[in-house]
């Protein structure tokens, strides 16, 4: 009797060891391939942890129509928005987080699997929901200083621009990504025309980055019926301060065998005079570039790895600060 009681025992001993080995196994497996952005800010890249960034970014514009919601800030909201990004720039991530939630904007890490790097990620709790608010995301690289922008307004409906500007982020050190949350053409009326309205989540960010002595790259996509024969429109906006910069830009462009028409030398369709950033810009003095690139090239990767490798020679730039810009 002792001898099958101890059998039992032992048998049972094994068995409860071994579901504990498979559950410890089961559970090491998840974390390892869980994408980082969900495992918290506190995670670490490694391995092939992470999503990549151009797939995150083009499948949340993908849902982008003109019939998809949109509802415009009030200017509580915005203030709010701006001094959560102020927040996070200066290095205060709990608190600018705690801002941010009061208006059911997330601050969360992710880290892009393509090139191993961790952005702050901004983005709108209402996404998902049945009744977006379209305000649009914002990604900041850690682990770098801010030193410049890129700023997509019009997603999907300037078809890819989204796609350009991930390349343009990726290439270069100390960007910031501001994406509109909604195609131009949703809401009422041009509410969610972002490029020309004062009253938008993305423009509360962009004005904070202006503020902050930030230059700006604003990318625009044009029809080829609307500039026959241009690749590129190049512009420095209401604005002065960028004209070294889009000298530089479009001789980039230029010497990659891409048509630019240079606003600050003729005349040329879609130059951005208008554009509500670009005043901004204008009106602190830091340079700001607004840069409408043709439809044929966005939508060849060749001719697009061509053009993001051109910007990333100002991103450069910008980087080591060449330019007259100040930083606060």
């Amino acid at each position: 009797m002792r001898t099958n009681r101890t059998k039992t025992v032992t048998i049972a001993t094994i068995l409860l060891i071994a579901a504990v080995v498979a559950t410890a196994l089961v559970v090491g497996i998840t974390h390892r391939d869980e994408p980082a952005d969900r495992r918290g800010p506190g995670a670490r890249p490694g391995g092939r942890t992470g999503v990549d960034l151009l797939t995150r970014i083009t499948d949340y514009t993908a849902r982008f129509t003109p019939t998809t919601g949109y509802r415009p800030p009030t200017r509580n909201e915005r203030r709010t928005a701006a001094s959560g990004l102020r927040l996070l720039l200066t290095g205060h991530a709990d608190q600018a987080k705690e801002r941010l939630s009061g208006i059911d904007l997330s601050l969360d890490t992710v880290t892009d699997s393509s090139t191993g790097r961790r952005y702050a990620e901004i983005a709108d709790r209402t996404e998902q929901g049945r009744a977006p608010r379209g305000w649009g995301r914002v990604y900041v690289e850690t682990g770098s200083p801010a030193r410049w922008s890129v700023q997509v307004p019009h997603p999907v409906a300037d078809r890819n621009t989204e796609r350009l500007a991930v390349g343009v982020l990726r290439g270069g050190h100390g960007g910031i990504l501001v994406i509109a949350g909604a195609h131009r053409k949703a809401g009422t009326g041009d509410a969610a025309d972002v490029a020309h309205r004062r009253d938008s989540v993305f423009d509360a960010f962009c004005d904070e980055l202006a503020e902050r002595g930030l230059p700006g790259l604003q990318i625009h996509g044009f029809a080829d019926d609307s500039a026959p024969g241009r690749d590129v429109i190049a512009s420095t906006g209401r604005g002065r301060e960028g004209l070294a910069d889009g000298r530089l830009l479009a001789d980039e462009l230029r010497a990659r065998d891409f048509d630019v028409c240079r606003a600050w030398v003729r005349s040329c369709p879609l130059e951005g005079h208008t554009n509500v950033q670009g005043t901004k810009a204008a009106a602190e003095h830091v340079p700001f570039l607004h840069v409408e690139f043709a439809s044929a090239l966005r939508t060849d990767d060749r001719r697009t790895a061509r053009a993001v490798d051109a910007v990333g020679r100002l991103t450069t730039v910008w980087e080591n600060g060449r330019t007259t810009w100040r930083y606060s």
